[in-house]
Formats: C-alpha cells, structure tokens, sequence
C-alpha cells in the first residue's frame, strides 16, 4: 500500500488522520541505521531519528538481541525486575543530580510528576517556566509552549482546551535567558514557587553563559525546586546529560527518549529527600505522591535502554556526535552562505534547527520572528531529494555514514537553489 492509501484509511479512524506528533502524510515503514523508508519504497537519511530516541541509529543489531533475548522470558510484569533495577542504576551513576529514581512510560508523565513532586516537598503551589519551553502534556506545560498572542510576563497563555483557569493561576511565565527578569520576578513571587521547570537547552535555544547558574543560585536563595527537563538532552548532550555538560546540578530532572533505548520508558530522577515522596511509609499518606503505572519499568525498555547507554559508553562514541552534527553544520553554511541567504543555526552540534532569520536567537520570542514558510519550503524541498529533516529540530544519530553526508550536501545544495530562486 502507498502513503496515500493509508493516509485515506487513517482518516477514517484517527482524528486530522494521525497521532497528533507530525503531520499526517508521511508512513514509515521502516528504518535501519541512518536511513528511512516510506510505503512509497522512498528512502531518506533521517534526521528526525524518533524524535530523539534513536541516537545510535535504528535497528542497532546488539539492542535487537537483547531485546530478543529480555522477550523470550517475558514482556512486563508490573512488578520490579531486576533490568529495571541495573538501568536505575547507570542512571544514578551517571547523572550528577540522580540519587535515586522512579520510572513512568513517558517524558510527559515524568515531567508531570516532577512538578507534582516538587509540589509535594515544599507544600508550595505555583510553578515557574521559560516561554516556549516544551515539558509534556499536562495542564501546566500546556502553558505559553508556543503562544501566538503575546502577553505580559509573567502571564500564561494557554495552548489548548480543556485547561481550567485555576491552573493558568498558578503559573508564571519568564522569558528564557533573562535572569534580570527572573530575579525581579522571585522578589515578588519566590515565596509561593514549588519549582522552576526549564530545558537548559530549551528546543534548539543555548542558555546563554551564566544563565543557568543564575537559576540555580535563585533557587538556593528562595527554597525552590530546579528541575532540568533533560527527556531530549539526557544522555545527548554528554553522557551525564545538559547538567554534566553544562557543571549545573538542579534538584530533579527528568529523562526519556534515549534510556528507553527506541522503548517507551521515561523518569524522574533526582535529590533522596525529594524522591522519597513517593515513599508513603516514609512520608505518611498526607505527603505521599501517588504513582502507578502499567508498564513502567517495563523490561524490554530497560534492557534496550542499558545496551543504548553502554554503546554510548564506548570510546569516542561523543567525540563522533560531535564531529557529525559539525559535519552537517558545515553543509547547510557552505550552501547557505554561497547563496547570500539570511539564516542562523541555532542550537548545539547534536541538537539544532536552520532559521531563516537576519539575527541571533536568544529566546521564544526571537524564534518566532524567523520565517517558518520557507522553512517549511527549505525542509520539502530537502524531502524531495532524500533527506528528513523536521521543524524544529535536527537530530544528529552515531549512524551517520560517508554516503549520508553525501546525500545531504546533495539534497540541501538542492533545496538552498530553490528558496533562493523564489
């Protein structure tokens, strides 16, 4: 069947005709390494790798066998296993901010019950988060993620319905690298905030030098909870996650995509006496932070995720992310830059995105000043000649090949032509 017969079947039975991640057109049918294929039979380098899981590439033949190996002795149990145990335990060995950790399904369901938590060990209600800053589906995260009417800080703007008043009443919304506007802020509200919730690398933005220091030194200074959503950013941007690479250590943090190893697993993770909330024996039943989860935990997710990080592990596994995003970097400015076209790349070698854009981006604010219409242009044009690049994001994977960066400078060489003949 083709993406076409399918995208008529899905719209039969999924509302707009897909899952609600990406737009609906595109099936794949599978991918291996670096590479995509649609129903179509066309083939792509992917860019996109899952949205982030993929580091190592898809299909990794050693995650494939133990994975095979975990399934022949059973899928999930809800109850403990012992590789859910030893990912637990690579996590806290690896995480500076990690003593212990509690397991959900999802990045979303982690970051809402750090929020929760946070909520729990200091008996505060409002949450602090940066504009633009993505962190799940909740009621609270669904607050000023991409606002198309721009307010006043630090009101909330919410992004959907369904969302009652009183949640938008206890959050506050700050621009991201402003720790001017932070510190003000904390002067009239600190005493009321459970936590402050902030990518350190939110979407593609670079905290600028300082700024996460600044945060963490608020923090201490107000008796707030930092959480770091590292579900992208852990085990990305360094082994230890945006907290090793950047030497700044919050309270918890939550991780997904990549310790799920292409599985769904997602945690929370963070200081003893925070965690310990979900010990009700420990805390009492007027302190405890319920959670359950069906397949939290679950194995086959653990050991995909322990094989994941263990390649990561391995000798110069970084060194060669780094080279690669900086391989790609370099295309998109030898044709950019030939073509006379406006644009900067904003992010990190393993993580960044193309804006068209005459200035450099500091926050939400500057993002959306970029022209998303020939970004859409640039990123169907690059589709067209075999490579998957996404809005928003380009995610660099250790599967990257001679033949991958080939066909990249060929198809954005293509695609830099056409935008520039418009």
């Amino acid at each position: 069947m083709t993406n076409a017969s399918w995208m008529e079947r899905a719209r039969a039975v999924l509302p707009d005709g897909g899952f609600g991640n990406i737009e609906p057109s595109m099936f794949i049918r599978e991918g291996k390494g670096s590479r995509i294929w649609d129903e179509d039979g066309r083939e792509y380098v992917d860019f996109l790798i899952g949205s982030g899981p993929m580091l190592i590439g898809h299909g990794h033949e050693e995650v494939l066998d133990s994975v095979a190996r975990q399934m022949s002795k059973g899928m999930t149990f809800f109850t403990n296993n012992s590789a859910g145990v030893e990912l637990a335990e690579e996590i806290c060995n690896a995480v500076p901010c990690a003593d212990q950790v509690r397991f959900v399904s999802s990045g979303g369901e982690a970051d809402m019950y750090a929020m929760r938590l946070a909520r729990a060990f200091t008996g505060r209600s409002k949450i602090l988060k940066f504009e633009g800053g993505y962190h799940g589906m909740s009621g609270e995260a669904q607050m000023s993620l991409a606002p198309t009417h721009l307010v006043n800080f630090p009101q909330a703007v919410p992004d959907s319905a369904g969302i009652p008043d009183s949640v938008r009443g206890d959050m506050l919304i700050a621009p991201f690298n402003d720790p001017a506007y932070l510190e003000s802020l904390l002067t009239e509200y600190g005493d009321q905030i459970a936590c402050i919730i902030v990518e350190p690398l939110q979407r593609i933005i670079p905290p600028q030098a300082g700024f996460l220091q600044a945060v963490r030194k608020l923090c201490d200074q107000y008796g707030i909870v930092l959480i770091f959503d590292e579900i992208v950013t852990g085990f990305r941007l360094a082994y230890g996650g945006a907290q090793t690479r950047y030497g700044v250590k919050p309270d918890l943090c939550t991780l997904g995509k990549i310790i799920g190893g292409g599985f769904p697993i997602a945690a929370v993770a963070g200081r003893k006496d925070i965690m310990v909330h979900f010990d009700k024996s420990a805390v009492g039943p007027e302190r405890w932070l319920m959670m359950i989860g069906t397949l939290s935990g679950n194995p086959v997710g653990a050991v995909a995720g322990l094989k994941t990080m263990e390649i990561l592990r391995r000798e110069g596994a970084y060194e060669r992310l780094q080279a690669n995003g900086e391989r790609i970097t370099g295309l998109f400015r030898k044709h950019l830059d030939a073509a006379g076209i406006a644009y900067r790349i904003v992010g990190d070698m393993q993580l960044f995105d193309v804006l068209f854009i005459d200035r450099d981006v500091r926050n939400y604010r500057d993002v959306i000043q970029a022209d998303v219409k020939k970004n859409m242009r640039f990123n169907a044009a690059l589709r067209e000649n075999g490579v998957f690049k996404p809005m928003g994001k380009v995610y660099i994977s250790l599967a990257l090949k001679e033949a991958d960066f080939e066909v990249t400078d060929n198809a954005i060489a293509k695609a830099v032509a056409k935008i520039a003949a418009e």
